[in-house]
């Protein structure tokens, strides 16, 4: 079990690219060990939002703060240093290195040894290595992945990369995770065992999971309150039956003269 999982709160978030406005004044408040969906049409600024959190955007007005302290501007190793990890739309598994390897990778922010160390192949090099691979086995382990533990990570298929990517976001025992469409792509059988799993990452891990998602039923089925965008902006915010009921949402997904059935009205 990690540490106490961190709340996460987003005041008046712009950001800007020249003349172009991704995010409009957006306000979050993400409590401790919550499951948040964000959802919207493309273009909505879903994906700008998890950039800006963790550092690979920089906000252009607002502020950004985990667990009260502000991190907006810090770069993404320094905000992956107090806590968060995300995943990203696309694969981002490494070919040519193992299943664990890759898992392990999600260590480097955490990692202490020098480049003296590193180029003297010392003890203390030795001692993280060893100490890296068992955590990243029982991340494997927590996800249920542990017999492609030895297998390149470039030969499986999209489905099971995907949950690989969750384990290396939770190797370094994060106490917040930002999943990017997670379940994209994914057979049902798959998105079931997904659905599993954040309940599990929730359950026995403490950990807030912050979640873009276009496969609805994932919402509906794990999230704990949902918010939706469009063009930039929060336009609701509520549980899963709250928000879908909403005429806003129901507008920015099929547009005007819909009822809140989606049937025309």
């Amino acid at each position: 079990m990690t540490d106490a999982p961190a709340k996460l709160e987003i005041r008046g978030l712009g950001v800007r690219f020249g003349g172009l406005v991704a995010l409009d004044d957006v306000t979050l408040s993400i409590g401790r060990a919550e499951i948040r969906g964000v959802i919207g049409p493309n273009g909505a600024g879903k994906t700008t939002l998890l950039n800006a959190v963790t550092g690979v955007s920089r906000p252009t007005s607002g502020d950004i703060l985990l667990d009260g302290r502000t991190i907006s501007g810090l770069k993404s190793s320094e905000i992956a240093a107090r806590g968060m990890r995300r995943t990203f739309q696309t694969s981002q598994l490494f070919r040519g290195m193992t299943v664990l390897e890759n898992v392990m990778t999600g260590l480097h922010a955490n990692m202490r040894t020098s480049i003296f160390d590193a180029a003297f192949s010392s003890a203390r090099v030795r001692r993280e290595e060893r100490e890296a691979a068992e955590k990243a086995w029982a991340a494997l382990e927590f996800v249920g992945m542990t017999r492609f533990a030895d297998r390149d990570g470039g030969e499986l298929s999209f489905g099971q990369q995907r949950i690989i990517e969750i384990a290396r976001a939770l190797v370094s025992e994060p106490q917040v995770i930002l999943l990017d469409e997670p379940a994209v792509g994914l057979s049902l059988n798959r998105v079931i065992e997904l659905e599993d799993l954040l309940r599990k990452i929730r359950a026995e891990r403490g950990v807030t999971v912050i979640m873009i998602e276009h496969v609805i039923r994932v919402v509906m089925n794990v999230c704990d309150r949902v918010t939706v965008m469009a063009s930039g902006r929060k336009i609701a915010e509520g549980t899963a039956d709250e928000v879908t009921s909403d005429r806003n949402v129901i507008e920015a997904y099929l547009g005007s003269g819909f009822d809140a059935d989606g049937q025309k009205s």
